[in-house]
């Protein structure tokens, strides 16, 4: 969730704002719905901060610590995270695919993305490493694997021990690519390298078009704007 809202306007909590009948928000594009979860954990952890601590603590910071806290929880990675972000109040549907990767890009497109945001190849790579837990639409990979006009739940052509095999591998487009081989080989090989560089590419992308000072608000309530 920290990694979609960051990459659209910036880290500013709009992809929890929900849609109105005059706008249709980001948690809404086909991109985020209905794989992009957690809303109400934020919503949760908001409302028990506003209960000690109203009006202090924005959306985009409960974003940016549960992302933290998920990231410690799963792999043991910690680091600090710097506050202070404020909540924007515009959040739209078209922009999400504008700026969010296709499940489908290359690596050297991968890397244009990433440009785009400030972030180098080896944050892109850093972050692709961490990017296993989660849901994602039948539609980004089920043409790899059912691309054919049968009833059988998979092409009757393979091997059916082999198409077991298909399902689980990951894309391989950053360990195809010689501008990123190197660098996904050595993240393997050295898991308190990565862990490290995770961390510091994640407060990185925890800093993208920031609202600060009187820029934006601090929601009372993140799925609509004060």
């Amino acid at each position: 969730m920290h990694f979609h809202d960051c990459f659209v306007r910036g880290c500013d909590a709009s992809v929890l704002l929900k849609s109105t009948p005059r706008n249709k928000a980001e948690r809404d594009s086909p991109v985020n719905y209905p794989s992009l979860r957690g809303f109400e954990v934020i919503d949760e952890a908001k409302a028990q901060i506003e209960a000690v601590c109203p009006g202090t603590v924005s959306c985009a910071d409960v974003i940016a610590f549960a992302a933290r806290d998920s990231a410690y929880k799963a792999g043991g990675i910690y680091y600090a995270v710097p506050a202070g972000r404020r909540d924007g109040r515009i959040s739209i549907e078209d922009e999400v695919i504008q700026n969010l990767p296709a499940p489908n890009l290359t690596a050297s497109a991968l890397v244009k993305n990433f440009a785009r945001k400030g972030m180098s190849v080896d944050e892109m790579v850093t972050l692709s490493g961490a990017h296993s837990i989660g849901v994602s639409h039948c539609s980004s990979f089920s043409g790899r694997l059912y691309s054919f006009n049968a009833t059988p739940p998979q092409d009757p052509s393979l091997d059916p021990s082999y198409a077991a095999f298909l399902k689980t591998k990951c894309p391989r487009t950053l360990m195809n690519s010689p501008l990123t081989t190197g660098m996904v080989v050595n993240n393997a090989r050295h898991g308190a390298l990565w862990a490290k560089k995770f961390a510091k590419a994640m407060v990185h992308m925890g800093s993208l078009d920031l609202l600060t000072g009187t820029q934006g608000e601090v929601r009372r309530h993140c799925s609509v704007v004060n």
